[in-house]
């Protein structure tokens, strides 16, 4: 359904905003608030309404509130003193006022053009935020019968990449407009208005199916992934669950570090909460002790923009759960405890957040011992997006600490097999080390160990390593574990480590890792 009201039209369905032929970027959330006050502009909508309608009955402040109402009104070239088209209602609630005809659906014409013809159709501005299009996979396979398979390939990858909230899908009636034709990446990425677009390719050797991927970003048209996927048309269903899984593990990572990277050549005279948002993570990425104390400085200017900015809150939260792990600051006191309130608060603010849930989430294990509000979030953030692996991952060492250590290998695997290359794979190798030494298992728990230390030799991974090294008598090779542990520790000392280990550790798990460091020759004190 589209609605034209003045020189605007609202797409329901394409998700766009038109005003005077322009397409209008509009963020998601306000974007719904805009459709729920139009399709219920017969009535003053309130406060509760809108909670229920656009937040999904999630308690939301009311500067966030009128953060969105304020956007909607820019959108739409209104303000809140003119209130040509919203118009708030005192201790009622909003309104929109203008008059409205509905038709169906099509973007304005452009020269002339049909709505909906991809040759043709103006162009969109490029979104701030990040935004992607899955362009229709070509069929290889010689057989036209095989399309509904290879439609339904796109389908399943679209679907699994909307499952991040932070990024921006266009929807598939869109991307499929380009569907037989030859297509121009660059060109069909201005059109649809994205940074990115994904393409691919099926094909067909008998009962074995091929299927290539290739990411791209559209402004330099370089390729930033690219990589292959073979199955058996055994059970189609399956295959396409598998394979849209995979690829969005493998390009998840890889978007997020173009987008921190395009946010650090950005100028600083034009930055916003999101822009402040990516720089933090790009300051954090660093893993030094002036990395983190800059990233969370920007994260809190991103919040003085944007008070209800869930996802600041959760990253200055992950930041000082880092520091305190690396020493950085003590193990207990106002910073820790802004840790623990910004963890809450994130919560309490982004609920369908699989993002905000996951780091919140690991937060409250390591830095308050709540871990079974972690493993509520943990488990809710994997449930939202059953691709993201880092969730997984930190799922499987708040698992391991409560000794629950089968349950903790399956989710580690699960992280590892939907994102090998992961840029936080080491904690997933972490995860496995520390689930099987739980278990007993040290010889294989050595191995994970080892590849931690290999892909982050930072000292929660050779805290492990070290602990292992003395159950198994190993002693040599503890030597070399505590060289380079003293390199990132001042003074490693058995009470040192465990004052440093997760709140959220049993006594039992944290009893084997005290024995171990002891038997590989820690001093106590």
């Amino acid at each position: 359904m589209v609605y034209a009201f003045g020189d605007c039209r609202l797409d329901v369905d394409r998700r766009e905003l038109w005003r005077g032929g322009e397409l209008i970027d509009l963020e998601p959330r306000a974007f719904d608030l805009l459709a729920f006050l139009v399709q219920h502009r017969d009535r003053v909508v309130t406060k509760d309404d809108l909670l229920q309608g656009v937040w999904g009955g999630r308690i939301v402040s009311e500067s966030a509130l009128t953060t969105r109402i304020n956007a909607v009104r820019r959108a739409l070239g209104d303000d809140g003193t003119a209130q040509r088209l919203v118009r708030t209602f005192a201790r009622r609630g909003v309104r929109f006022i203008g008059e409205v005809t509905e038709s169906g659906t099509g973007a304005p014409d452009g020269d002339g053009a049909a709505p909906g013809e991809p040759a043709t159709r103006p162009a969109p501005p490029r979104l701030e935020r990040p935004s992607i299009a899955v362009l229709p996979f070509e069929n290889l396979t010689g057989d036209p019968a095989q399309e509904y398979f290879v439609d339904g390939m796109v389908e399943e990858v679209t679907t699994a990449i909307a499952r991040f909230p932070w990024l921006t899908v266009v929807a598939r009636n869109s991307a499929f407009t380009y569907k037989g034709k030859a297509i121009d990446v660059r060109r069909a990425a201005g059109e649809l208005g994205v940074r990115y677009v994904l393409e691919g390719s099926v094909r067909r050797a008998g009962n074995r199916v091929r299927i290539t991927g290739q990411l791209i970003d559209a402004s330099s048209g370089s390729h930033l992934w690219a990589d292959r996927f073979d199955g058996t048309l055994d059970d189609v269903f399956d295959l396409q669950d598998r394979i849209a899984s995979s690829v969005v593990g493998a390009i998840e990572p890889k978007l997020q570090r173009a987008e921190i990277e395009r946010a650090g050549r950005k100028p600083t005279q034009s930055l916003d909460a999101y822009d402040l948002y990516l720089r933090a993570t790009a300051e954090g990425y660093r893993r030094t002790r002036e990395g983190h104390a800059e990233a969370i400085w920007l994260a809190q200017q991103a919040l003085e923009r944007d008070p209800a900015y869930a996802l600041a809150m959760a990253w200055i939260a992950n930041w000082r759960q880092m520091q305190q792990t690396r020493g950085w600051i003590p193990a207990s006191g106002p910073e820790v405890e802004e840790g623990i309130m910004m963890a809450r608060r994130a919560i309490a603010a982004a609920r369908h957040d699989p993002e905000v849930l996951r780091m919140a989430g690991f937060v409250l294990a390591h830095l308050s011992g709540e871990t079974e509000l972690a493993l509520e979030a943990l488990d809710r953030a994997v449930g939202l997006n059953p691709n993201h692996a880092h969730a997984y991952g930190l799922r499987a060492m708040v698992l391991g600490w409560l000794n629950r250590n089968d349950e903790a290998v399956l989710s580690a695997e699960q992280a590892i097999r939907l994102s090998p290359e992961h840029e936080f794979a080491f904690m997933f190798y972490q995860a496995f080390a520390a689930a099987h030494m739980g278990a007993g298992r040290y010889e294989e728990a050595l191995l994970w160990a080892d590849r931690a230390v290999r892909a982050n030799s930072g000292a929660p991974a050779l805290r492990v390593k070290l602990s292992l090294c003395g159950h198994l008598g190993r002693l040599e090779e503890a030597e070399k574990c505590l060289r380079l542990l003293r390199e990132v520790h001042p003074e490693p000392t058995v009470a040192a480590m465990m004052s440093e280990l997760p709140k959220g550790l049993s006594p039992e798990r944290a009893a084997l890792m005290a024995e171990g460091l002891r038997k590989a020759g820690l001093p106590e004190k």
